[in-house]
């Protein structure tokens, strides 16, 4: 099957149906092949996998989240006015 780019535009949601049952849509622009839609090889809805990262993540310092005290901020951005 070819279409144009407009044609192609306008025409997408049946052209994926057309896709989805195995056929192949060229389209061109000025009547020359430009592109080809073809079907994936494989459909898939992958669930996300829980845990997938788990023992590859290193938390150097566990309480990262605490806020810093009085002191470690001086000594972070200095005291002086």
């Amino acid at each position: 099957m070819e279409f144009s780019v407009a044609d192609a535009k306008n025409k997408l949601p049946e052209l994926i149906k057309a896709v989805e049952a195995g056929e192949t849509v060229t389209i061109c622009r000025r009547g020359v092949p430009v592109a080809d839609l073809v079907r994936t090889r494989r459909a898939t809805r992958k669930k996300p996998r829980f845990g997938t990262l788990k023992g590859k993540i290193q938390i150097y310092d566990p309480d990262w989240w605490k806020p810093m005290t009085d002191k470690e901020v001086e000594d972070l951005f200095g005291g002086g006015e």
